[in-house]
């Protein structure tokens, strides 16, 4: 964007702070500038000017660094009081003049306009459709026909990206905070959808630009967002997993496989998809063997990452010789097979549907560099990250009940210990088709000590009341 088409730099710092999605909310922040990478092509004449604008902030606190965050734009020459609650500002628009500008993502005639982009594009040569003038490029997979007449909806509860669903036929992510390069949740889920697995949400199509002007003007491509099949129907794997901890709690006097809302049949077939996934991976992706010097490298960052988490959680203190213990015994492993994996896999992540289950984001672990994403890693790290948020689930609801019943404490400890045991065990055995090996566990026990650290500092920085739960599970390591 030219310098007299740019807004006044405040305009998106306002902007930013009111998002769901912005990172750096309570950090202290500028908006260094904005830059336009194109327009959405229109899809009828009038309506809006669909813009997209790469925002970049920098920081000014101790940690520093910069981020930039995508934000797609309508460009009315008069307001639309249907949208004041989307209003990012007004400006004169070096080729149109003021305008009264909107988040596009809220505003249904912008939508249609990438809805009909994608649906052009699978017409095209190659299925892309392309803006010579601005890099953008619409991309779709055969075997979908798009209904170009449904409405947008703008998901709510997102919090890092942007959903939008389009009726009942398609679902649009629009990645928000941006880094040059592929982003695994696309590539993944390509080679998933070509070789048809049952276990994810199929792609439609994705939208990337060419940015001429990065890496010695070669080019470098930036994926924006993504287009994939709608599962209305699907039902969250965390709100199925706490309902069937309340049905237990609800019903006195009940083992967890009496309770009627028993979840370990679920668990297992969850165990069967994500091994199945695995293995999809491990055929399309490349994979690898690590020697001995690398299960050293793994146990040393791990090592680290607990060294760092002593500082901010000083009660882990009292386990270091266990955790420690932990990561000695991986790093006397001889080899340590890697591949593309999750990487943030916990029952979020998950949706059951009438035909079984379905893992959605595989973007990796959103705090991590893309780079660090894209590398192979050990399938135990999805695994450990499951069996940690089987641990979660009875423990929340646990606190739950304790707040209208503070007696009987002692009861539902141990019955939210059964409940995760049982959940715990169904997976694991259905993952591994029996009765881990010797390395597989020590694999298994690294990982999930190196998660419940992590944990132990994300609920002390933002959900202090929930420390216990990581902490009680770092407790079990050292009496294990």
């Amino acid at each position: 964007m030219s310098p007299d088409q740019s807004p006044d730099p405040d305009v998106f710092v306002r902007y930013l702070e009111r998002t769901r999605w912005f990172g750096g909310k309570g950090r202290p922040f500028e908006v260094a500038g904005a830059r336009r990478i194109g327009e959405v092509p229109r899809a009828v004449d009038g309506g809006p000017h669909v813009v997209i604008d790469l925002v970049e902030v920098s920081y000014s606190d101790s940690e520093g660094g910069r981020e930039v965050y995508q934000v797609p734009m309508a460009l009315y020459a008069e307001p639309e009081n249907r949208l004041d609650h989307a209003f990012i500002g007004w400006w004169e628009d070096a080729d149109l003049g003021w305008v009264h500008v909107y988040d596009a993502l809220h505003d249904r005639e912008a939508m249609a306009f990438w809805l009909e982009a994608f649906h052009r594009a699978a017409g095209e040569t190659g299925g892309n459709l392309s803006d010579a003038s601005s890099g953008l490029r619409f991309h779709r997979l055969p075997g979908h026909e798009l209904d170009v007449s449904q409405h947008s909806t703008l998901f709510s509860g997102e919090q890092s990206n942007s959903s939008v669903a389009f009726g009942e036929d398609s679902l649009m992510k629009v990645f928000r905070k941006i880094t040059p390069g592929v982003n695994p949740d696309i590539s993944v889920h390509e080679v998933l959808t070509r070789v048809g697995s049952e276990h994810v949400a199929s792609l439609y199509g994705w939208l990337d630009w060419v940015d001429e002007e990065a890496d010695q003007g070669s080019g470098t491509t930036v994926q924006l967002a993504m287009l994939q099949q709608f599962l209305r129907t699907a039902s969250d794997g965390w709100d199925l997993a706490l309902t069937s901890a309340r049905n237990l709690f609800a019903e006195a006097d009940l083992h967890a496989h009496e309770a009627g809302g028993d979840f370990a049949a679920e668990a297992a077939r969850l165990g069967e998809a994500l091994r199945e996934v695995h293995d999809v991976l491990a055929e399309h992706f490349p994979v690898d063997t690590r020697d001995v010097a690398a299960a050293g490298q793994i146990a040393a960052a791990m090592g680290a990452r607990l060294d760092a988490a002593l500082d901010v959680v000083p009660e882990l203190a009292a386990h270091t010789d266990a955790l420690r213990a932990a990561y000695d015994r991986l790093r006397g492993l001889d080899a340590i097979a890697v591949q593309q994996i999750h990487g943030d896999l916990h029952l979020g992540q998950t949706l059951r549907t009438s035909l079984g289950w379905k893992i959605v984001d595989f973007e990796g672990e959103p705090a991590r560099p893309l780079a660090e994403r894209l590398l192979p890693d050990s399938p135990w790290r999805d695994v450990a990250g499951m069996l940690r948020s089987f641990d979660y689930v009875p423990h929340v609801v646990e606190r739950v009940f304790a707040e209208d019943h503070p007696e009987g404490a002692e009861q539902r400890a141990y019955r939210a210990e059964e409940w995760a045991h049982r959940n715990r065990n169904h997976f694991l055995e259905a993952y591994a088709g029996g009765r881990l090996t010797d390395e597989q566990r020590i694999l298994l026990d690294a990982y999930v000590a190196d998660k419940a650290v992590y944990e132990t500092v994300y609920e002390t920085r933002n959900r202090p009341t929930w420390v216990a739960i990581p902490l009680e599970a770092v407790a079990r390591i050292g009496a294990s």
